[in-house]
């Protein structure tokens, strides 16, 4: 039996090794969706940043990316080994359409309180007492859901509290929201109603 072209042997060996990675990727097996890097690694072998980049290629067709998170930046702090630390998930490339927005279980009004959050978080640098998010919500949501939405954003990963009582962005929004087009469209509607 003659031996496959060594051409047909490398795309066999890459396409298995995208498969792997897509399982990988997709199907949670921690607390936080996607792998560390060093996973990665001993699964698929030195190379798997090359396998991340033809995935990604396979991925972009689909309107979703692997997005590489730095303990819970975009960018790393130090080169040195922290591809290995870092945590690789599969994200949204592009934005919801409203239609679609509705079907991931979450009241338009708790999309919107989230965004509020989110943003008021940025413009006060980074952090910001619990109280002030509470009161900003209260002026558009009834006052019972308040406390339930924060909670909410707390548990699926886009706020952390810390024991002052003070939210911060967590890895989710890193992930999951484009920071500068929030700003920007917040920014825009409030030029429009002047």
């Amino acid at each position: 039996m003659a031996k496959k072209p060594r051409s047909l042997r490398r795309k066999a060996y890459y396409t298995m090794k995208i498969k792997k990675a897509a399982h990988l990727l997709f199907y949670k097996h921690h607390v936080k969706p996607g792998v560390k890097g060093w996973e990665l690694r001993n699964m698929l072998g030195a190379d798997y940043m090359k396998i991340i980049d033809l995935l990604n290629d396979y991925l972009e067709k689909l309107d979703l990316q692997v997005k590489v998170l730095f303990n819970g930046t975009e960018k790393p702090k130090d080169e040195a080994g922290s591809l290995s630390k870092a945590r690789f998930l599969i994200t949204l490339k592009g934005t919801l359409t409203p239609k679609e927005a509705k079907m991931i279980g979450w009241r338009i009004d708790d999309i919107a309180g989230l965004a509020a959050s989110i943003a008021y978080i940025i413009s006060k640098g980074g952090k910001a007492p619990r109280r002030e998010i509470e009161d900003l919500l209260k002026d558009k949501l009834p006052g019972w859901r308040v406390d339930a939405n924060i909670n909410r954003y707390i548990r699926s990963g886009y706020l952390t509290e810390d024991e002052k009582e003070n939210l911060y962005l967590d890895w989710r929004t890193t992930a999951e929201v484009d920071r500068k087009a929030l700003i920007n469209l917040i920014m825009g509607a409030g030029r429009e109603q002047q």
